[in-house]
Parts: C-alpha cells; sequence; structure tokens
C-alpha cells in the first residue's frame, strides 16, 4: 500500500512538472534567414498552416516570394498584402507560406510595465534587456516580447517583392510595397530580442524584429522599419 501510494505521488510531480514546463516554455522558434532572402532565395520554408492549431502563438515572418507579412496575436492571423490599389488587404486565414517565420506560444504575460520614451531600437533594446532580467528572462537567448499603447510614430512596410529582380537591399524591401507612417495610434506590437539570430531573423544593426497591428479604426498590418513612443507598455513572458 505504501508503494502504491508513493509511485502516485511521483507520477502527480512529473505531471505537475510538465504542466508548469509546458505553460512556461516560450520558447523562439525560426525557419528560413534573412541572409538567404537578402541572397534572393525566396522559397517557402514553413506553412502557416502547420502551426495553425499552436495554442496562445505569435508570430511575424514574410510570405514566400516576398509577397506579404506575417503577424499573429494570441493565434489570430493578420496577414497582409499589397492590393492592386497601393492599400493594404489583411487575410485572417492561414492559407499561406513563409520565407521566414519566427515564433513562440506564450500563455501568459506579465501585467503592463511602463517604458520610458525611446526614439530608435537603441534606446528600446537597453530597456528590454533590463526589465527581462528583471523578470529573469535569459537575454542571452531569444525571447519574444509585445508593446500596447499609442505610438509617436511608427514607419512601416508591407512588402511585395517584384518577380524576377535579383538585387536585394533593405531599401528596395521598404518601398517595394505598401508603406507610410502611423502617428499618435493605437498599436499591438509582437517582436524577438536576440543577441545571436543577426542576419537570421533580424538585420545586422539591431537584437529586434517587430511587426504591428493597429487597433482601430482601420486595421493594418505589417513591419516595423522606425518607433519612437512614449507611452507604450511593454510585456514579457511571465515565469
Amino acid at each position: 500500500m505504501n508503494k502504491l501510494f508513493f509511485l502516485s505521488i511521483i507520477c502527480f510531480l512529473i505531471l505537475c512538472s510538465c504542466e508548469k514546463k509546458k505553460q512556461t516554455d516560450y520558447t523562439v522558434k525560426n525557419t528560413g534567414a534573412l541572409m538567404n532572402i537578402m541572397s534572393g532565395n525566396l522559397v517557402a520554408t514553413a506553412s502557416l498552416d502547420s502551426i495553425h492549431e499552436l495554442p496562445h502563438l505569435y508570430a511575424l515572418g514574410a510570405l514566400e516570394n516576398l509577397k506579404g507579412e506575417v503577424q499573429i496575436f494570441d493565434s489570430e492571423s493578420y496577414v497582409s498584402k499589397e492590393s492592386d490599389d497601393n492599400r493594404v488587404t489583411i487575410e485572417s486565414h492561414f492559407n499561406h507560406q513563409a520565407a521566414l517565420l519566427v515564433y513562440a506560444q506564450v500563455e501568459n504575460w506579465t501585467t503592463a510595465i511602463n517604458l520610458d520614451g525611446f526614439f530608435d531600437n537603441n534606446q528600446l533594446e537597453q530597456q528590454l534587456e533590463i526589465h527581462a532580467i528583471k523578470n529573469a528572462i535569459d537575454t542571452e537567448k531569444p525571447f519574444p516580447f509585445l508593446l500596447k499603447g499609442t505610438v509617436d510614430l511608427l514607419n512601416w512596410h508591407v512588402i511585395n517583392w517584384i518577380d524576377g529582380d535579383l538585387v536585394h537591399n533593405h531599401k528596395k524591401h521598404k518601398e517595394s510595397g505598401a508603406y507610410g507612417t502611423i502617428e499618435n495610434q493605437e498599436v499591438e506590437i509582437i517582436g524577438f530580442y536576440s543577441k545571436k539570430h543577426k542576419a537570421v531573423f533580424t538585420h545586422h544593426t539591431t537584437f529586434l524584429h517587430m511587426h504591428f497591428r493597429t487597433i482601430s479604426p482601420t486595421v493594418i498590418a505589417g513591419h516595423i522599419d522606425g518607433l519612437k513612443g512614449s507611452n507604450l507598455s511593454l510585456y514579457l513572458p511571465k515565469k
């Protein structure tokens, strides 16, 4: 009887441990690489259908052949493309192929962390690292984050690469499709921080890769090229 009792206790503890790991595991996964895209390799490396059933999914990336941007917030898709009239259209289904995809599952986020005003990625990176360390996040490993609030300024683009163009650079990527500037508007931003993925899923000048969606009145979503904020809150994965 005692042996059965102790075996039951051990099984219970193992199950609790597995459940805790499941709830706190926000491991960042990625397919494709920016260095490959810049070399002209625009083929699909992942299907969004393959991850659409994952709960609490957050992701960003670029569609195959660079024909749009991927944004997923809590398992809801906001894939954005440039339409024929140079407007941005949003597609909520997962029937897409991605050349670059970065994603993680986050069931629980911290409460809002107020950020100081920042004018560029460097200033934002510094605050991210400080708050991540305070929240027991290993900053030597990639991690996801959210920003919510009203942006002072946000420069964005939705890529629409010209078929057959083999010369890639950052400026052409920003200007190949729809692009613009948002000021004093409420947004939600999904971002990934990593010190070790430059030219993989962050550009070579930054530790960050961020995409956004506007809240209202018209939904736009896409890649962030520049961000300034004095009224944004940070959310980190909750341990």
